[in-house]
């Protein structure tokens, strides 16, 4: 089997069900996804198998979750079949309200760094807010998809930020806190003064 195939040369792609062009506001949002997927891959190679055991494995169940939001989103069938449940935005809040618990009590906010690891996990917390604001632009111009993908990306990037204060923590790295920044949790960032 060949991996190129032509049929996307004149500037149109496939969705399931249907043809588009490639920069469709629906293609843009599971494209993101992708691209999400991407960088959760590179962080669990940087995750010290042993250490990071726990959350290796959260990440690995993201992934394909984040491959069921794809599907999700490029269906554009009259009876799609989607595959992403409400289960997995449960399983995501379950393990943020674990992990907030770990590192030292969040008072300012940070910046995004510290260990490779941590890094990179800040880097997919952006993108999975950039995938979700594509899912509000694909709602706006029409698009249907199940609201679980929005709310799973949502909660994701509470997840990812969560996990990469972990890996600093466990690396014994301190977090970077914003040098200009007033103290803005004054429960100590456990969860409930989150802006979104």
């Amino acid at each position: 089997m060949k991996l190129y195939t032509k049929t996307g040369d004149g500037g149109k792609t496939s969705l399931i069900g249907a043809r588009t062009d490639k920069d469709d506001p629906r293609v843009e949002a599971y494209g993101t996804t992708d691209e999400l997927n991407s960088f959760i891959g590179k962080a669990i190679t940087e995750l010290d198998p042993e250490l990071f055991k726990d959350l290796r494995e959260d990440l690995t169940a993201i992934q394909n979750e984040l491959f069921d939001c794809g599907g999700d989103l490029s269906d554009v069938r009259k009876e799609p079949n989607y595959k992403l449940t409400e289960q997995a935005v449960e399983v995501l809040e379950e393990r943020i309200d674990v992990l907030v618990q770990e590192p030292a009590p969040l008072e300012r906010f940070i910046l995004p760094g510290g260990s490779p690891a941590a890094a990179t996990l800040h880097i997919a917390r952006t993108i999975a807010r950039r995938a979700e604001r594509q899912t509000v632009t694909l709602a706006k111009a029409g698009g249907d998809y199940p609201p679980v993908v929005r709310q799973y990306l949502n909660r994701l990037s509470d997840y990812l930020f969560a996990a990469s204060r972990v890996v600093n923590s466990r690396s014994g790295i301190p977090d970077t806190e914003y040098i200009r920044g007033e103290v803005v949790f004054k429960n100590g960032g456990r969860g409930k003064d989150k802006k979104e």
